[in-house]
């Protein structure tokens, strides 16, 4: 596991144990090695972690993190304005790390600290060594850039190769990134044995409070093509996002129409391995194999929900119809811009005509709209 973690790192009510054992992680759920971001790179501390410990920590200058500043006068963004590199909208007022004010506090940990700049290199190195260290064996290997993640500070190498801004820096430097992995699987000679799966959690976003000016460098290019929405909500635009297989020689070159889901992808490839699932586990997750691999007629998923962060909306996927539900009133950067747009309680949408989801047409479909709606709520129901 090499890159970006934020799944929470052991259990004690006041936080993970910084200068301690940091567990559980990823080596409690099956991972064999692990070299991880904690959380986010907008957030605290800023470090990196190796397997269960903060790398290149000095015991003798421990980390402190919290929710409140540690003292006043404190080096955060609120206090400190005049020394950022990026400026904030009022989200990232925490402590001021490399010219950025993150989320969070903390102090000490100053051998420990990373370089925004130097994240990705160092996934890439990590994944060139694991794999060269391990191309005898079967192997998974899970690498999560976090490049788009905002602040978008990207290696030197890749700051205004662009017209867009550190955005689309951004973006050509996560393009280097699966580059040197895949071309290390090349070196190795194991491109035609290796299964690569690249994928996205969600779709796009511009300003997400630091002040990049994504919004106004983008020119003429739409990051949703014809899709609506944006992380943060259900739209297809914040959902539908890229997914590439590649296995030359297995997988066929083309495009699919089948409906597939990252959770699926458990379930997936423990089928494909033979691994066996314990009782009770993967509950959500559906073996989707065959359509990964392109089989002709392979089926994906005949319906899926979709689920916002929690504010109370979701979206059901039955075939080529999608009925969007938002019990609060409103979604949030469904136009790409981060505030909220109203929205119906119920919105049916015909995606096969519509992917746009410009034009709502539960009026038109009521039956199948009350069939939908009790569907999802059992689902919801039933805890899957």
């Amino acid at each position: 596991m090499i890159g970006k973690w934020h799944l929470g790192l052991g259990v004690k009510p006041d936080g993970p144990d910084w200068n301690g054992t940091l567990a559980p992680g990823p080596l409690e759920i099956g991972f064999d090695d692990a070299l991880i971001l904690p959380t986010t790179n907008d957030r605290v501390p800023p470090v990196l972690v190796r397997n269960h410990r903060v790398e290149n920590l000095d015991p003798s200058d421990p980390l402190w993190v919290g929710i409140k500043p540690p003292s006043t006068p404190h080096r955060d963004a609120r206090s400190h304005p005049g020394t950022l590199r990026m400026t904030t909208t009022g989200g990232h007022l925490g402590t001021i790390h490399n010219g950025i004010g993150r989320i969070g506090y903390f102090t000490g940990g100053e051998a420990a600290l990373f370089r925004d700049e130097e994240l990705a290199g160092r996934w890439v190195s990590e994944s060139r060594q694991w794999l060269n260290d391990n191309a005898s064996d079967p192997f998974f290997l899970l690498v999560t850039p976090h490049s788009l993640h905002a602040p978008r500070i990207v290696d030197e190498r890749f700051q205004g190769v662009t017209k867009m801004g550190p955005r689309g820096d951004a973006i050509a430097e996560l393009d280097w990134t699966v580059g040197e992995i895949v071309k290390t699987l090349e070196d190795l000679d194991l491109i035609e044995h290796t299964l690569i799966v690249f994928c996205s959690d969600n779709g796009p976003v511009l300003i997400d409070d630091y002040r990049d000016r994504a919004d106004e460098l983008l020119g003429d290019h739409d990051p949703n093509g014809v899709f609506r929405g944006g992380k943060y909500n259900v739209y297809e635009g914040a959902t539908r996002t890229p997914f590439i297989v590649s296995m030359p020689g297995t997988v066929p070159a083309g495009e699919s129409d089948q409906m597939v889901c990252t959770i699926d992808l458990s379930a997936s490839f423990a089928a494909w391995v033979g691994a066996p699932v314990p009782s009770g586990a993967l509950r959500d997750s559906v073996n989707v194999m065959p359509a990964l691999l392109g089989k002709a007629d392979a089926q994906g998923r005949s319906e899926l929900v979709q689920q916002d962060n929690g504010w109370g909306s979701f979206g059901y996927r039955k075939g080529e119809w999608k009925l969007v539900r938002c019990d609060d009133g409103a979604m949030f950067n469904s136009n790409l811009e981060m505030k909220r747009t109203p929205a119906p309680k119920f919105a049916l949408y015909h995606l096969e005509s519509d992917p746009g989801e410009t034009k709502n047409v539960l009026r038109e479909n009521q039956e199948r709209a009350n069939q939908m709606k009790e569907e999802l709520q059992q689902i919801i129901d039933s805890g899957q």
